[in-house]
């Protein structure tokens, strides 16, 4: 019954808004992943083969939830901020077309 009611213009650019938002946000949490992963794989496994400490302690199931975790965090703390980025430039430009 719902989907025959017709939306307003300001729900299709609200809706269309917030789904950019998300989009951008998605986009810059998986950079940061990518680069995350990178910049955590190689010093993790070249110390597993240089320390005899990491050697020993360090089984591919440590290095590989080491690496998960970094890229994890990287991807949710730089998807947060990019949304709120965005959302906030929106609110903004969305204020000053309606006191123009």
């Amino acid at each position: 019954m719902a989907k025959n009611v017709a939306q307003s213009p300001l729900e299709r650019t609200s809706y269309s808004m917030a789904k950019q938002c998300a989009h951008e946000g998605v986009m810059a949490g998986a950079k940061a992943a990518v680069v995350a992963s990178i910049a955590t794989a190689i010093p993790t496994m070249a110390s597993v083969r240089m320390l005899p400490w990491a050697r020993a302690n360090l089984n591919p199931t440590a290095q590989a939830l080491i690496i998960s975790t970094v890229a994890g965090a990287a991807y949710f703390i730089v998807a947060d901020k990019t949304v709120l980025a965005t959302a906030r430039r929106n609110s903004f430009k969305r204020a000053s077309n309606v006191d123009a």
